[in-house]
């Protein structure tokens, strides 16, 4: 039972999400931007309606059990959904699950995306981990953090190359970078 409420609502958030992301398409669109990186979307969304099919056939078929770990996995797991109201909040309007570009709008660099370029696609990440954990489907998730980690690395440079059409965001990169190597610079002996 506490397995089909929690699927449910986390494919009711998904759906919001989808709505919301539609909505914010429309948006852009209707200012001039466009989709980038079209042809790999289908297969994002391939992949996720599978996972979902992957992890409700391994419970149920393998008659699953909530995981002993339960509390500490649902806890970061509730982290996680915080973090993706945040980067969802923090994009706004700018936010979706396709690439989307508005040249001449500024490159929304706020919220967790200061410190990180892709924090939905970790939170992705880290759910495909820690869902089917939570129950157990130790197959589903295994597979789908291997199939989301070939889909990001297409997905990520795509998005890259978008988004470097906004000069701020090539600054962007480049500050980042340069702390980088600043932090990781070796400290030369006197």
């Amino acid at each position: 039972m506490i397995f089909w409420i929690f699927i449910g609502l986390v494919i009711a958030q998904r759906l919001i999400e989808l709505q919301i992301a539609k909505r914010n398409e429309k948006w852009i669109l209707s200012q001039g931007g466009y989709e980038v990186g079209h042809r790999h979307y289908k297969y994002i969304v391939l992949i996720h309606v599978l996972f979902f099919v992957s992890l409700i056939t391994e419970v149920v078929y393998g008659e699953k059990e909530i995981s002993v770990l339960y509390p500490i996995l649902f806890f970061l797991f509730a982290l996680t959904q915080l973090g993706r109201v945040w980067a969802l909040h923090s994009l706004g309007m700018f936010w979706n699950t396709k690439i989307m570009i508005l040249r001449g709008s500024q490159v929304q660099i706020k919220g967790p995306y200061k410190y990180v370029k892709h924090p939905n696609y970790i939170i992705v990440a880290l759910e495909f981990i820690l869902i089917p954990l939570l129950f157990q489907a130790y197959y589903t998730a295994l597979i789908f953090s291997l199939l989301n980690f070939v889909m990001m690395s297409v997905r990520i440079p795509v998005e890259e190359r978008a988004l470097s059409v906004h000069e701020e965001y090539q600054q962007f990169r480049k500050e980042r970078r340069r702390l980088l190597l600043t932090v990781m610079k070796p400290i030369k002996k006197d």
